[in-house]
């Protein structure tokens, strides 16, 4: 398969705290030329001023100023860069447990994960977490990146052994693809260029990995979803009896001239067209923004869904889900939030508690139903209307919502639909 020269890959880092996020990132950046020779020297003098004998490549990263001085990660970072093969968005996330939230929101849009394992320590806690969340987030590919290989003399039989313990509690998880790498980020070793110094291992270094990963296939085909964001009326001469439905596909394919849906009111027409900023096209597929024109002058409003007359998402007023909760208030019970889901707003609640995960040692924990900040847990949502939703293992984006407090406007929870 030949990969588009601007296909985006999203990817996420996580570990434990010290086990070399932020210098793999900066390896990365620094061995595949993605670096502005003003950073550079910026890195470098701070580096000097520090008494490093060579770049901290960690430097690159840490983004802000709490993190250079403290030498941890505290927010999530993005950092773009590109090469010949494809686009890149890294969001560096933090390790420690206090900011499970920050983990959920960084990852929540990542075509795959970065796990980070220090060789010395093996398979940890935090490891466990983290793959437990990039599971529950459902990113379609792990890729276990075992660090600091130089420090256990690039042993092969430690590498295999921390594969053999990562796999003892990975069969519990749901991910699709996950791929082992044995690399020394402060040296370069098999990150951008393969390691001289592991000649036992066979596998591609990671850039490599990264820049040949199959996502095309992770995107849903098959169920065809047009969140409607606005309706475009252009009120000029020349669009005189224009009218058009704006929105981003979801997932699936709309082609002119397919019976469609409009939900939650059921009423079915064909497209007439489909426009883009470009001109019109003949099909839309996720994630392309489009207007979506139809035969039939229907009642379509924002927060309404085109779909294929013979596939259709469940309208449902009650459901359960996956919470992480991100606010440093609890969550009040029975309390009215603002739900978003898709381009819908409305208002919902937490109607039940059912248990929550420790995410430590993924036991499920019916006695307490407080949820605090950077909890996760299964809850009954019930809204005022009903929405239109898949489940998050089908659809990311239309089976996903977030919570706002509607006195303070904050996003207060993030959720996964069951």
């Amino acid at each position: 398969m030949e990969i588009s020269e601007n296909q985006l890959l999203r990817f996420t880092t996580a570990g434990s705290v010290d086990d070399g996020k932020s210098t793999l990132i900066g390896r990365l950046l620094y061995d595949s030329k993605a670096i502005f020779e003003d950073q550079l020297a910026a890195v470098e003098t701070t580096s000097k001023r520090k008494g490093h004998e060579g770049v901290d490549l960690a430097l690159f990263t840490d983004g802000l100023r709490d993190e250079r001085e403290q030498g941890i990660t505290i927010d999530v970072a993005y950092r773009y860069f590109t090469t010949p093969k494809r686009k890149f968005i890294i969001a560096d996330t933090p390790g420690h447990i206090q900011y499970t939230r920050n983990m959920v929101t960084g990852a929540s849009t990542a075509n795959a994960a970065l796990i980070l394992i220090d060789a010395r320590h093996g398979v940890i806690e935090q490891t466990k977490r983290h793959s437990f969340i990039a599971s529950l987030l459902q990113i379609p590919h792990l890729i276990v990146c075992i660090n600091k290989m130089d420090l256990v003399d690039f042993s092969e039989e430690v590498y295999n052994d921390i594969i053999a313990q990562f796999e003892e509690f990975s069969s519990k998880l749901y991910v699709k693809d996950i791929r082992f790498l044995p690399i020394s980020a402060l040296l370069g070793d098999n990150v951008v260029n393969r390691s001289e110094n592991m000649d036992w291992y066979q596998g591609a270094p990671l850039l490599h990995t990264l820049e040949h990963l199959h996502i095309s296939s992770d995107i849903n085909k098959i169920d065809a979803r047009f969140p409607v964001q606005t309706v475009l009326r252009p009120q000029s001469d020349e669009h005189r009896d224009y009218r058009g439905y704006a929105g981003r596909v979801a997932s699936g394919i709309f082609r002119t001239g397919d019976e469609v849906a409009v939900m939650p009111s059921g009423f079915t027409s064909k497209i007439k067209s489909i426009d883009t900023f470009d001109g019109d096209v003949k099909e839309a597929f996720a994630p392309m923004s489009v207007s979506i024109c139809l035969e039939d002058d229907i009642d379509v409003s924002r927060g309404d869904m085109i779909v294929k007359v013979n596939n259709r998402p469940e309208t449902e007023q009650e459901f359960s889900a996956m919470l992480c909760w991100l606010k440093d208030t609890p969550a009040k019970p029975r309390a009215k939030y603002t739900i978003l889901h898709t381009s819908n707003e409305q208002k919902a609640m937490i109607k039940e508690v059912l248990y929550k995960i420790d995410i430590n040692s993924y036991d499920r924990n019916e006695e307490d139903k407080q949820l605090e900040m950077n909890d996760i847990s299964r809850v009954i949502i019930r809204t005022t209307r009903r929405l239109m939703i898949d489940e998050y293992r089908d659809n990311r984006i239309t089976g996903s919502f977030v919570l706002i407090d509607e006195t303070t406007n904050e996003t207060v929870a993030a959720g996964m639909i069951l």
